[in-house]
Order: C-alpha cells, then structure tokens, then sequence
C-alpha cells in the first residue's frame, strides 16, 4: 500500500498542504486573515469561518491548515484547548455533504449517478443543520470577549487574503472538469485520479503566494524540511495502510464489508436498517468519505434492485451517506481530529466524546431529509 500511485499522490497532496499552511503562516496571510475577520465581524463567528473557509479545500488533514487560525483567535488565551479543538474539527467539515470538489462527493456521484444540483438539494439542509449544531453546542459555550468587532482594522480585502484558497478551487475545478470533458471524447483515456488537480491546485497557490508576498529561501528551507510534517505524514500513512487491510479479500476471498452485510442479513436484521448500518460501519472504520462511500454505497445500491426511482435512490443515498459521515466524524482513524488533537494537545477520547451531540443533531437533520424527500417527491 505504501510503494503504489496512489499512496505517492497522497503524500504529495499532504505535504503540499502543509508546505502552503507554513508559507501562509510564515509569510503574515494568516494574521491578517484573522486580523480582518475580527475587525468585520464578532470573535465567535471568525472561529466558526476560518476553519469553514478552509472546509472548500479538499486536502487529506486539512483541519490542521485551519487549527492555527482558530489558535490565532484566542488571542488571550481564555478559550479551552479542547473546546477550540471541536471547533476546528467540526467546522472543517460543514460542507462535505455536498461540496463537489470532495472526492467522496465526486464517489457518490459515480456509484448513485445522482447530478451536482440533487446532492445539493438534500446536502444544502445539512449544512445548515452541522452550523446550528455548531453554533448550540460549541459557540454558546466561548467566554464573553472584552471586544468582539473591530479589535484592529482590517490589512487587506477578504478576497486578498482568501486568494490562495481560491486559486485551488479554480485549478481543481478547471482540472476536473476539463478532463471529464476530455474524456467524453477520448474514451480510452483513464480517469483522473482526485489528488492530481488538489496538488496543482496547491502548486499554483503557493507561487501565487509567493509572488504576493516573497519569502526567503531561509524560510524555505525551514517549512520544507520540518519535522512536524514527516510526523504527520507518518500519522496519514499508517492510516492508509490500515484501510488497505480493511478493503483487502478475507481468507476466504470475500471482502469484509461484504461478509459484514451477509452476517447482517442472517441476522434478520431490517433492509433499511442494513442501509444504514454498512456505511456507518465503513465511515467508523475507515475515517474517511472516499473510503465508506467506496465501500458501502455500491452494496447500498445494489440492494436498491433493478431500476430504482429518483426518488427512491435520492432518499436512500442522503440517508446511507449521512450515516457513514456520521460514522466517519465520530472515528477515531480520520486524520483530520487526529492531526487537530496534535495541534492542541488535547486527548483523543475526550475530544470524539463532545463531538456525539452535534453528529447526533445532524443524525436527525439526515432523517428529516430523508422522509421530507420521500413525502416530497413521492407524491
């Protein structure tokens, strides 16, 4: 699992990442980004964006870009290290219940063959329902700020600051749609693999940056060569080789997932709860939305039968998905509250224990979707 493309690309995009993490820190974009969100608006809603802004990127461990800004936030130092770890980590992914750039998304659209504006229509909801989870169990309880607008003026324009992120959403979306474009007329031609247009992405960001805002190479040679990079990149490695063995045939040559809904069956367990039992079963042991969508969303289809309904592929699909993101949120294996842990040096079991109330809101944001869609457009 190590010596493939795969595991490659995945070590280029985290360090990638991370390099330009560095160069915005090192370089003031950081500050200033943190320093123009508390002078437009209130400190509790600048520690809920910063990592929400960086949630539009799809990097592996992305909330470890967005922890030194929620870091820079408290500025005096009164907010507890585990409340600004769930606040990083649960803002981080407030929009991979739709946003098409995430490769689990872009998986979910293959398998279900539901369209971009579908997603949107039952993931939008959810979104909505992650910030008012957010804003209930996580913001209410920060202290009373002594100012909470205009601390300092702002540096720059938003979109200044923010250009780096979206310099990559412009790379990755012209790369990925390009391409798809490209090979509806060159059938032969394979597919792109997802890490591909994030990497370019982050290259162009970084010498966008660069030319903005020159560092030397003694800075350089400080981000390349990091220590605290080669330890993350130890963490996400060992993570991926952990769910190599998950995908891997048993003995036997059945995949485990596979055996895991035969047992369920015998079981006599119910269909529908089957549907939501796999993929929050494969989101709980793989960490991540690319890895339970693979594993659990064909199975999820195939026991839809022959030519199911919009309808009923839509209601399943928000229902199975939510269920394996809820599964993945609450994992102790997703990089993402592994690297935020490290960042705060909060323990790891404490920090998944508070995150259970804001998953289980969204878990009935998820039903409710589900049964409004089949009331809806079931007629």
């Amino acid at each position: 699992r190590l010596f493939t493309l795969e595991a490659l690309l995945l070590g280029v995009a985290i360090y990638a990442g991370i390099w330009l993490s560095s160069q915005m820190e090192a370089c003031g974009v950081m500050r200033d980004l943190v320093t123009t969100l508390q002078a437009r608006y209130s400190r509790k809603a600048a520690l809920a964006m910063l990592p929400a802004v960086i949630g539009f990127l799809p990097m592996p461990g992305g909330a470890l870009f967005s922890a030194p800004l929620v870091d820079r936030c408290d500025t005096e130092g009164n907010i507890p290290p585990l409340l600004k770890t769930q606040i990083n980590y649960w803002f981080r992914h407030i929009w991979e219940y739709w946003w098409p750039l995430y490769p689990g998304v872009l998986l979910m659209m293959q398998i279900t063959g539901l369209q971009v504006w579908q997603l949107m229509l039952v993931g939008v909801p959810l979104t909505l329902t992650a910030l008012g989870a957010g804003y209930f169990f996580y913001l209410r309880r920060l202290p009373v700020f002594d100012c909470e607008t205009g601390e300092q003026e702002a540096t720059e324009p938003l979109w200044s600051l923010l250009l780096p992120v979206i310099v990559i959403v412009i790379v990755y979306a012209a790369m990925a749609l390009g391409y798809a474009g490209a090979r509806l007329r060159y059938l032969d031609l394979p597919e792109l693999d997802n890490f591909i247009p994030m990497i370019v992405g982050v290259v162009c960001a970084m010498c966008v940056l660069q030319r903005r805002r020159p560092l030397p190479w003694a800075a350089w040679k400080k981000i390349l060569l990091s220590t605290k990079t080669l330890q993350m990149m130890g963490i996400v490695l060992a993570l991926h080789v952990y769910g190599g063995y998950i995908k891997a045939d048993l003995p036997g040559g059945v995949p485990l997932i596979d055996m895991m809904r035969a047992d369920l069956h015998r079981w006599g367990i119910p269909l529908l709860a089957v549907m939501m039992l796999i993929p929050f079963i494969s989101g709980l042991t793989f960490g991540v939305a690319f890895g339970f969508v693979g594993a659990s969303l064909p199975i999820v289809v195939s026991l839809l039968g022959p030519d199911p309904s919009l309808v009923k592929v839509l209601s399943t699909t928000v229902l199975a998905y939510g269920c394996g993101y809820l599964g993945m949120m609450i994992s102790p294996m997703h990089v993402c509250i592994v690297v935020t842990n490290e960042h705060f040096r909060t323990p790891l079991y404490r920090s998944l224990a508070g995150i259970l109330k804001p998953a289980g809101a969204v878990f009935c944001g998820v039903i409710v979707v589900h049964l409004v869609v089949q009331w809806v457009m079931g007629g």
